[in-house]
């Protein structure tokens, strides 16, 4: 695939300053993996792997899956717990869906039905709704208060349940071979991407609308980018030879997945997410830097996770580790975890590609570790958050931590044990990568 530039990255002015990044190659890091069962050892129909080859995950340590797999099937009890806690999941997810974007109750503006729609979360009516005006318009904004009209009439909640279930359902297929968990993943997945009457355009014109203002506006990217990089790894874990996902199947994705990247840096809304500096521009690489190494351009990956040491940590993150953009929100615990849900899984991408944005350091000694680490006091329940927050929940920094002390942070390795687990319990040793745990939608 050609060489790409991502939008807004100054990538040779700042790839002096981050040889520091370049991570060690991954035969130097990673141990000799468990050999699976030899009933695991089998050919896979979709992509010419076999099941005994660690899936090629975007985020996700294969090799870490393939290896936690192998525990499994030799009858691990520590692991049994949180296996029971994944398919509970999964299992719920067996009776509902598919979603598509074409049954909402009207389309998004242009009139294309498969065009993704959603609205704006914290705009509100000022004005009662009339005949005249059945808005209520003009929307004012609320920040951290969510109008619960964006939940009915757009895609943004159905658009949610397709990246949840996806995952859940692929990892349960993954760890215990159930064949009606990659049966349902692969509807979910064929009806909102794939099948003709009822698939998605790749692009985001429409994400975040605000009624009689804007017909979509560039920060609606982040719909996608917050939870996509899901989706990309449930792909490749099907493409290890699941049931009812085809050939056809993979490379249909890969076209849309492809689309969706060219839309990402190269149209109008896509330059402008990839400009912002709190942690809209932190998610937009984290999905950009994970859809190029899904659509193969890894030398894109590569560039966008090499600058985002200069471009995101350096003004996103203060030299006591605060993150002053997410602080001065109303959701500033929300926001701070939030956003380092997108520097960690950046992170994991860079390893995939020989860059270590863990081991960053900005000129003011910003990193990724100083950022998890201003989090632990409150974290581990020890102090208050004393910053502003409509909703807390401790849980939030849960796994941002968890990955720190993956990555050699001794503080946040001492802290493991005094975290709060989230709803539905812990499902790190599972899949291995920060989610944000109190999600809200917007």
């Amino acid at each position: 695939m050609s060489t790409r530039s991502g939008p807004g990255l100054a990538i040779a002015a700042v790839a002096v300053a981050l040889v520091s990044l370049v991570a060690p190659s991954a035969s130097a890091r990673t141990a000799a993996p468990f050999l699976p069962p030899a009933s695991a050892r089998t050919a896979s129909a979709v992509s010419g792997r076999t099941a005994s080859e660690p899936p090629e995950t975007v985020v996700l340590d294969g090799g870490r899956l393939w290896r936690t797999r192998a525990r499994l099937e030799k009858g691990d009890r520590r692991l049994a717990g949180a296996l029971r806690k994944l398919t509970t999941r999964a299992d719920n997810w067996l009776d509902q869906g598919p979603w598509t974007v074409v049954d909402k109750p009207r389309p998004a503006p242009g009139g294309d039905v498969h065009d993704y729609l959603s609205q704006a979360p914290y705009w509100w009516p000022s004005r009662p709704a009339t005949a005249d005006n059945p808005w209520g318009c003009p929307y004012v904004q609320r920040d951290g208060q969510r109008n619960p009209e964006v939940d009915s009439g757009t895609d943004r909640q159905d658009v949610e349940k397709v990246f949840d279930s996806t995952y859940d359902l692929a990892l349960a297929w993954y760890y215990t071979g159930e064949k009606r968990y990659a049966v349902k993943a692969a509807q979910v997945l064929r009806t909102w991407f794939l099948d003709p009457a009822t698939r998605m355009n790749p692009n985001l014109d429409h994400g975040q609308f605000i009624p009689c203002k804007y017909d979509g506006r560039a920060i609606g990217v982040i719909d996608f980018s917050q939870s996509y990089t899901s989706v990309l790894d449930a792909i490749a874990l099907l493409d290890t030879g699941a049931p009812g996902w085809s050939r056809r199947d993979r490379a249909a994705m890969l076209a849309w997945n492809t689309g969706y990247r060219d839309w990402l840096t190269d149209s109008a809304f896509g330059k402008e997410e990839g400009a912002a500096r709190n942690n809209h521009g932190t998610f937009y690489d984290m999905q950009l830097a994970a859809l190029a190494c899904a659509t193969g351009d890894r030398g894109l990956a590569r560039r966008t996770v090499l600058a985002a040491g200069a471009l995101r940590v350096d003004p996103q993150i203060a030299a006591d580790g605060g993150q002053p953009q997410e602080l001065a929100r109303t959701r500033s615990w929300h926001y701070s975890t939030f956003d380092l849900v997108a520097y960690t899984r950046l992170a994991a991408i860079g390893r995939k590609v020989g860059v270590d944005l863990w081991a960053y350091r900005g000129p003011d000694g910003q990193s990724l570790f100083k950022a998890v680490d201003y989090l632990l006091p409150t974290a581990t329940g020890a102090e208050p958050w004393g910053h502003p927050e409509l909703e807390f929940h401790r849980f939030a920094a849960s796994d941002v931590v968890r990955a720190a002390a993956d990555a050699g942070d001794p503080a946040a390795r001492a802290a493991v044990p005094r975290l709060e687990a989230p709803p539905g319990g812990d499902l790190w040793e599972l899949r291995p990568a920060a989610e944000q745990l109190d999600s809200i939608a917007g």
